[in-house]
């Protein structure tokens, strides 16, 4: 199983992507990893992102994919039947966090609260994300985190941008940041595959 703490050496910034058409997959993934991202988390949002994952794994050697929206064991062996090798949840529960380990997926599980954390804990998790985090209190809340919770690092997500995950960064119990901001609208609508390249080099150099 893939300790997820070892996907902050591959940079600082996992993008958070929705896919809507199973033809961007392959490109857009293409075009981050030429950027310099190679951690992709794709939601399960759509009914297409589980064949995007299986086409991502098969047609894109550089990335290292993973699962975002893990809400169910059932998500998360979905996700590992398709070749990720990492599941993202937006909140965390014992019977998922627990499901993972026996099925050999490494989890980044989704907190916002001391007691989430706790459990999370206790179930042997370290490394969370820290979800969503602008709402949830962004950086005054992780500082706080930071005092009872100093063996736990996070990756905060939800709210942030090109511009402001350099302070988050800055934080000692910051390991990396997640964004939605690497691969726009826009951008994936038109295809600039050039552009979503263009924001993977910026965020990849958020921590040279």
């Amino acid at each position: 199983m893939m300790n997820t703490l070892d996907l902050v050496s591959h940079g600082p910034v996992i993008p958070v992507i929705v896919i809507n058409r199973l033809e961007d997959a392959v490109p857009m993934a293409q075009a981050l990893v030429e950027g310099g991202v190679r951690v992709l988390e794709i939601t399960l949002r759509t009914p297409i992102a589980l064949d995007c994952m299986k086409a991502i794994v098969r047609e894109v050697p550089g990335a290292i994919v993973g699962a975002g929206t893990i809400r169910s064991v059932a998500d998360a062996q979905a996700a590992l039947d398709v070749g990720c090798v990492f599941g993202v949840s937006p909140g965390y529960t014992s019977a998922i966090g627990l499901a993972c380990q026996k099925m050999g997926l490494g989890l980044l599980p989704g907190t916002a609260t001391g007691s989430e954390v706790m459990q999370a804990n206790a179930d042997g998790y370290h490394f969370l994300k820290f979800f969503p985090a602008m709402q949830a209190g962004g950086i005054p809340m992780l500082k706080a985190l930071a005092g009872p919770f100093t063996d736990v690092v996070f990756c905060p997500t939800g709210g942030i941008s090109l511009e402001t995950a350099p302070q988050f960064l800055a934080l000692p119990n910051v390991k990396v940041c997640g964004g939605s901001w690497l691969t726009p609208a826009d951008a994936v609508a038109a295809k600039d595959w050039a552009r979503i390249t263009r924001l993977a080099r910026e965020a990849s150099a958020l921590r040279a």
